[in-house]
C-alpha cells in the first residue's frame, strides 16, 4: 500500500448520459488506490470489444490485429465514445509508431519523455511498459528521467530569462 493512502474497493459510479453522479446506482465495481480522499474515475464508461459499434469494432480488431493481441486498452476504449477520433488517432499512431529512421525503443523513450513532461499518468504507464517490451531498463529509465527532469528546469530557466538564442544556434 502507497504512503498516505488505502486501497479499497469503492462503486465507480459512471453512465453513459451526463446525468449526476448517484450513489444508488453503481455501474462499475473496481479497486481504486485512494490517497487523502481522491478518488480518480474516469469520466466517460470504457466502452467493451461487446459493447462497440461496428465502426468501433473494427477498429479494436485492427488494434489487436496490429499488435499482436486479445487485448484493447483503455484509452482506445474511452475514445470509442467519438468512432472518428478513434480512427484517425489510430491511423495515425500507427504511421507515426510503426518501423522508420528510429526504433522502436526510441520512439517509446520520446513518447515516455513527452508524457512525463506532459504529466499524463495512463501515458507514463502506458509508454514504459512499451518502452519496457522494447528494451528499457531500469537504468536507462533512471537516465532518462535526470535528462528529462533537467531539460524541463533549463528550459523553464531559458523560457524565464528570455534567453537570446546563439547566431551559430540558428538554422
Amino acid at each position: 500500500m502507497p504512503p498516505g493512502g488505502t486501497t479499497m474497493k469503492i462503486w465507480a459510479h459512471r453512465t453513459r448520459s451526463r446525468r449526476p453522479l448517484s450513489v444508488q446506482e453503481p455501474i462499475t465495481r473496481t479497486t481504486r488506490t485512494i490517497f487523502k480522499g481522491d478518488i480518480h474515475v474516469a469520466t466517460l464508461l470504457l466502452i467493451e470489444y461487446s459493447e462497440a459499434r461496428p465502426e468501433v469494432k473494427e477498429v479494436y480488431d485492427d488494434i489487436m490485429a496490429t499488435r499482436r493481441t486479445d487485448y484493447v486498452n483503455n484509452f482506445w476504449k474511452a475514445l470509442a465514445h467519438d468512432p472518428v477520433t478513434l480512427k484517425r488517432t489510430w491511423e495515425s499512431i500507427k504511421e507515426v509508431m510503426s518501423a522508420g529512421a528510429l526504433d522502436a525503443l526510441t520512439k517509446e523513450l520520446i513518447y515516455l519523455t513527452v508524457s512525463v513532461t506532459n504529466q499524463c499518468a495512463y501515458c507514463i504507464a502506458s509508454h514504459t511498459a512499451a518502452a519496457r517490451k522494447a528494451g528499457l531498463t531500469d537504468a536507462m529509465f533512471t537516465e532518462l528521467m535526470a535528462v528529462v527532469g533537467m531539460a524541463n528546469e533549463t528550459n523553464s530557466l531559458a523560457s524565464g530569462y528570455q534567453v537570446e538564442i546563439d547566431e551559430r544556434f540558428r538554422v
